[in-house]
């Protein structure tokens, strides 16, 4: 028997490929599905089953494309309903593969679909559970986003859900399993998930909240919906989308890694539909870009920024990469449904530039020259675009806090005739933050190198105590 764990930090994501005698499953993959065809062909094995643990709202599944290649079996939970064939599983439904078999735990509560899957071994020893988003380590799936999809539902009748399929479903099973769960830390299907990829279901029980025996139905559901901050906009998009017919990564790559002239670059970031996404590093950004761009680094968290800050899936983009990134740019938006790609700038910004097109610049300032601005003006407007929980956890007293995650209703919030000096965590959001305001016409931002990161190591700047988060979201 073969377990691999294939992990994708950008959407803080696991696929699992599992194979035994020849036969494979393969559970929640990605939406571009050539690496699990070739584990498969390089070990002589024919993919039987692609297990889907729900109707995923944070990425693009590769359920379609991957079963058109390998002619495997879709398998979703019971109450699933599609636009295309599946096989829509029992509670307690048996799989075989190989000489390993897999069992469908019908867990609602992330969404009502939700399963879970059991995996037992050739003598028949329950081994793993595939947990999807319903149990992650260190957290649970949140209970909120199946609602933005069928009106029916509430939070609180999903976390209810969740109370019964936990307590049920799987803390009656061995403290020997081991837990696969389908995201980590980062992702925004979880409150404040683990770092952690993988554990024991004993562990689990010992320090996961959710599992605790003690908590009542009322005060679970109170400890699950308390703190929830609003999805990415591209959530609601995305679990639609995995219910329908949708194009195939191979042509979408094909369709939009298109090399754009210099001219045919401007003439289409003259057009108001269009969007310019910068995906250089932030430090190449701040020194030079084009005019009105907006800058998400494909070094980070590229994909859910995209999400969140972008908020129509349908958006026309145009694309600035550094050479040999074009392909990955495109790959990674496409894993969030972003398939209105009309190409990328051929020969990067260095091609703008030397064309003598106008180009705009950020200034950006290290932790020394920040904390000598401070000395000389310690009423500076200082802006701190981390997430709320962040900030509550220790920030510069003076500080105003503005999520970028949020920027496009409470930008109207920082007076854009101030001058700003603004930071992060670490200087990759705080240039998304300044790029997007840039473009709506704030002028005096001064992004800040190394955020808070360096901040809190700075004697100079008086900072709030340690406060637990109410969210890590």
């Amino acid at each position: 028997m073969k377990i691999e764990q294939i992990y994708t930090k950008c959407l803080a994501q696991a696929t699992y490929y599992i194979e035994s005698e020849g036969e494979a499953a393969v559970i929640d993959p990605l939406r571009e599905t050539d690496h699990y065809l070739e584990i498969a062909e390089k070990n002589g094995a024919k993919i039987k089953y692609i297990f889907e643990t729900h109707f995923h709202a944070d990425f693009v599944s590769g359920h379609l494309d991957l079963a058109k290649k390998s002619g495997a079996t879709i398998v979703y939970g019971p109450t699933s309903e599609a636009d295309f064939d599946f096989h829509q599983g029992k509670d307690g439904e048996i799989f075989k593969v190989g000489k390993i078999s897999f069992e469908l735990l019908h867990t609602p509560g992330h969404t009502m679909e939700s399963s879970c899957f059991l995996l037992r071994d050739e003598n028949g020893k329950e081994v793993a559970l595939f947990s999807g988003d319903t149990l992650f380590i260190g957290d649970v799936g949140r209970p909120d986003l199946a609602q933005r999809v069928f009106s029916d539902l509430t939070q609180d009748k999903l976390a209810g859900h969740m109370f019964d399929s936990l307590r049920n479903k799987i803390m009656p099973l061995a403290d020997d399993i081991i837990v696969y769960p389908g995201h980590g830390a980062g992702s925004a299907c979880g409150k404040n998930m683990s770092k952690e990829t993988s554990d024991t279901l004993g562990n689990q029980k010992k320090v996961n909240y959710a599992l605790n025996p003690e908590l009542t139905k009322e005060e679970f559901i109170k400890e699950l919906t308390t703190g929830l901050t609003p999805s990415p906009a591209y959530f609601p998009n995305n679990a639609v989308m995995n219910r329908k017919e949708f194009t195939g990564f191979n042509e979408v790559l094909k369709k939009n890694l298109k090399p754009l002239s210099v001219d045919e670059f401007e003439t289409l970031s003259n057009e108001s539909d269009v969007l310019v996404l910068d995906t250089r590093h932030q430090n190449d950004f701040v020194k030079g870009f084009v005019p009105n761009s907006y800058f998400i680094g494909v070094q980070g968290d590229f994909a859910p920024w995209v999400g969140t800050v972008i908020e129509d899936i349908n958006q026309k983009i145009i694309f600035i990469a550094e050479p040999g990134r074009e392909e990955e740019v495109i790959t990674r938006l496409s894993r969030i449904g972003y398939d209105n790609v009309l190409g990328y700038l051929n020969g990067s910004f260095e091609a703008w530039k030397n064309a003598g097109n106008p180009i705009d610049t950020m200034e950006s300032i290290d932790i020394n020259e920040f904390e000598n601005q401070y000395q000389s003006n310690p009423e500076m407007d200082i802006l701190d675009v981390r997430r709320a929980g962040e900030f509550e956890s220790e920030h510069i007293v003076s500080a105003k806090n503005l999520p970028v995650d949020y920027i496009h209703k409470n930008l109207h919030e920082a007076d854009a005739d101030k001058t700003w000096f603004v930071h992060c965590a670490g200087g990759y959001r705080s240039v998304i933050f300044a790029s997007i305001a840039k473009s709506k016409g704030y002028k005096n931002l001064i992004n800040v190198e190394g955020g808070f990161g360096k901040i809190k190591t700075s004697e100079v700047f008086p900072k709030t105590e340690f406060v637990c988060p109410t969210t890590m979201l």
